[in-house]
C-alpha cells in the first residue's frame, strides 16, 4: 500500500497542484486508496476499526424471556436480576445483545451479578469488555474454557467442576500446577477442595500451612480444621487441652498468654482486631480450629456449665467452630444461644427452614430476623412460607411501616409455585404484594423455559 503523501499527490494529478481544502483534500486520497486497495485506508491518527465480534456459540434467551429482563433493568423489581441471571444461565443460553451495554454496565457497580456474565453475555460481550476498560472484569468471568487454556475464573470453575466428578483427581491436577499458580489464585484454589473434603486431601493442605501468602495459610487452616484427625486438630485439642479444665458444673479458661510462630502456621493470627485484647483472640482463634469432640461433653450441656472467666469468648469460639467445622449438632445448640444466619449453612435445607420458621413465629420483627432469614437457602417452602405470611398480617395491624424489608424477602425467597397460596391466605396489602412478586417470579422461570 502506497504512504498517505503518495496518495495524496495522485489525488492531485490533473489539478495542477491548486490548493485544495484539506478536508477534501483527504477525501481524494481515501478515494484513490479505495480504487487501488478495494479497501478504506485510515487517515493519519485515525484508529483501526476493531474485528468484528466472533459468531455466537448460544442461542439467545426467548424474546418473552429478554423482555422481562428489560424491565427488571428498568427498575420493576430489580433485586431480582442476579435470581433471573441464574435462572438464564442454568438454561445455557445468553442474553440478545442489544441488553449488554446496560447489562456490562450494571455489573461493573455490582460484583455479585459477574458470576454468570461470561456465559450470558457470549461473543458479543466478551468482545464489547475487549473495547471497554471499564467493562473489562468480564474477561475475568468463567466462559467453560478449560484448565490449561481459561483465565482464573475458567480454571476455578473446571476445578470445581472436577472436583464434584473426582475429588482425588482434582486435587493431583492443583498440585502439579501448584508452584507456578499466583498467590491470589492459590487460596481461591484451596478454598475449592473445601467440597469432597478428606483426610486423602491432608498432606497437601498441611503442605499448604508454609505458604507465604497469609490468605493460603487461613483457607487450608480451615479446611484442616474439618478434619478431627489432621495434624493440625491434634495441635489445636493440645493447645485447647492447656488452656481448659473441666470440673463438675465449671469450665476453667486460662487464654493463652503468646501467639509463637507455630500457631501462626497454624492460622491464629497474632494482631487482634479493634476492640478484642489480644489473649481473647488467640483464645477464640484456637479454640474454633480444634475438633470440638475436645470438650468431651453435647453442646447443650456445655452450655448449662458455668465459665467464670472469658466466658463470651468462649462462647463466641463455639459459634465459630460450629460453623468452620461445619458440626449440625453444634450448630443447632449455638443458634438456641446465638441466632446466627452464619449457623444455619451447617444444616440441611429443612432444618434449615423449620428452625427459621420457629424464630419467626416467637421473635418480634426486627434486624436480627431479616438476617436469620437472609440466611435461609431457597425456595422457601410452605411450612416456613406460612410462618412469614402470618408475621406479615400480624404486624400489618400494628407497625406497617416496618414490613418494607420483610415483604420483599418473602417476595424474593418464597418458592414462585407457591403464589396462589399467598394470594388466597389474606386481602391484607402487604400480602398481596407478596403475591405479586411471586407470580412475577413464576412468569420469569416459565418464561426462561421457552425456545422462542
Amino acid at each position: 500500500m502506497s504512504t498517505w503523501e503518495e496518495l495524496a499527490s495522485a489525488a492531485l494529478v490533473g489539478t495542477d497542484r491548486r490548493p485544495y481544502d484539506g478536508v477534501l483534500l483527504e477525501d481524494a486520497a481515501v478515494e484513490v486508496a479505495r480504487r487501488r486497495a478495494g479497501r478504506k485506508l485510515r487517515r493519519p491518527g485515525e484508529v483501526a476499526p476493531p474485528a468484528p465480534a466472533p459468531e455466537e456459540e448460544r442461542p439467545a434467551v426467548a424474546r418473552r424471556g429478554a423482555e422481562r429482563l428489560v424491565r427488571i433493568l428498568g427498575g420493576e423489581h430489580e433485586r431480582l436480576l442476579p435470581e433471573w441471571l441464574a435462572a438464564a444461565a442454568g438454561t445455557g443460553r445468553r442474553v440478545p445483545p442489544y441488553v449488554l451495554p446496560e447489562l456490562l454496565e450494571r455489573g461493573r457497580r455490582d460484583r455479585s451479578i459477574r458470576v454468570h456474565l461470561g456465559v450470558l453475555a457470549g461473543q458479543r460481550g466478551r468482545w464489547l469488555a475487549g473495547q471497554n476498560p471499564a467493562w473489562a472484569y468480564l474477561l475475568e468471568e468463567p466462559t467453560g474454557e478449560t484448565w490449561e487454556l481459561g483465565g482464573a475464573a475458567d480454571r476455578r470453575a473446571h476445578l470445581r467442576a472436577l472436583r464434584a466428578a473426582d475429588p482425588a483427581q482434582a486435587r493431583r491436577l492443583l498440585e502439579s500446577t501448584w508452584e507456578r499458580e499466583t498467590p491470589d489464585d492459590r487460596a481461591e484454589f484451596v478454598d475449592v477442595l473445601g467440597d469432597g473434603l478428606s483426610m486423602d486431601d491432608e498432606p497437601f493442605l498441611e503442605s499448604a500451612l508454609d505458604d507465604r501468602r497469609r490468605e493460603v495459610r487461613q483457607a487450608a487452616a480451615n479446611l484442616l480444621a474439618r478434619l478431627p484427625g489432621s495434624r493440625l486438630s491434634r495441635r489445636m485439642a493440645e493447645r485447647v487441652r492447656a488452656c481448659v479444665a473441666i470440673s463438675g458444673n465449671v469450665i476453667a479458661i486460662e487464654a493463652p498468654r503468646a501467639c509463637d510462630k507455630a500457631m501462626e502456621r497454624d492460622g491464629v493470627r497474632p494482631k487482634p482486631p479493634r476492640g478484642i485484647g489480644e489473649r481473647a483472640w488467640w483464645l477464640q482463634q484456637v479454640i474454633a480450629r480444634a475438633p470440638l469432640a475436645v470438650w468431651g461433653h453435647p453442646p447443650a450441656q456445655l452450655l448449662r456449665m458455668r465459665i467464670p472467666d472469658w466466658d463470651a469468648d468462649v462462647k463466641a469460639a463455639w459459634v465459630r467452630a460450629a460453623v468452620l467445622q461445619k458440626d449440625p449438632e453444634w450448630a443447632r445448640a449455638m443458634f438456641g444461644w446465638d441466632p446466627i444466619a452464619d449457623l444455619l449453612e451447617s444444616l440441611p435445607p429443612d432444618e434449615q427452614q423449620e428452625l427459621a420458621a420457629d424464630f419467626v413465629r416467637n421473635h418480634d420483627l426486627d434486624s436480627q430476623l431479616i438476617m436469620v432469614l437472609g440466611g435461609v437457602s431457597s425456595h422457601w417452602r410452605e411450612g416456613l412460607a406460612t410462618a412469614v405470611l402470618r408475621k406479615i398480617v400480624k404486624v400489618a395491624t400494628t407497625q406497617p411501616w416496618n414490613l418494607g424489608e420483610l415483604v420483599k424477602l418473602a417476595g424474593e425467597r418464597i418458592d414462585p409455585a407457591l403464589f396462589p397460596l399467598a394470594e388466597s391466605y389474606s386481602p391484607v396489602e402487604s400480602i398481596q404484594q407478596v403475591a405479586a412478586l411471586l407470580r412475577f417470579r413464576a412468569d420469569m422461570y416459565r418464561e426462561l423455559k421457552e425456545t422462542s
